[in-house]
């Protein structure tokens, strides 16, 4: 099963290029060659996305990789699940950091250098 931003990211490349080869999408992925394929098969067996020819193509072996009307859904729905965990990931990350500043700021009312460790 594919998790979340592993499924918006491909859906999202596909989107913008679906005529991209598996070693392509690989790459932008930032995934081996084998879990490009795996992730595409997994989608292509949910019925999200369809492999369709190039027929004006000569090279007959060139594919385009489409989103079908359940893909565009299921990328609608990703997309909202990603977004969300991204903005609990920075509400996170805000407070980590505010927490921080004044763990410094209590550091240097105490009169220790925050940059050296020392006093």
């Amino acid at each position: 099963m594919l998790d979340d931003a592993t499924r918006y990211q491909l859906l999202k490349l596909l989107t913008e290029h679906p005529e991209s080869t598996q070693r392509e999408l690989a790459a932008a992925m930032g995934v081996s060659l084998g879990k490009a394929n795996y992730c595409l098969k997994a989608l292509v067996d949910k019925g999200l996305v369809k492999m369709g020819s190039f027929r004006s193509n000569p090279n007959k072996g060139v594919y385009a990789y489409l989103l079908t009307p359940e893909g565009v859904q299921e990328k609608a729905r990703v997309t909202v699940r990603f977004l969300h965990r991204k903005m609990a990931e920075y509400d996170a990350l805000q407070a980590e950091i505010a927490a921080l500043r004044r763990e410094v700021d209590d550091l240097a009312s105490s009169g220790l250098d925050a940059e050296r460790g020392a006093a």
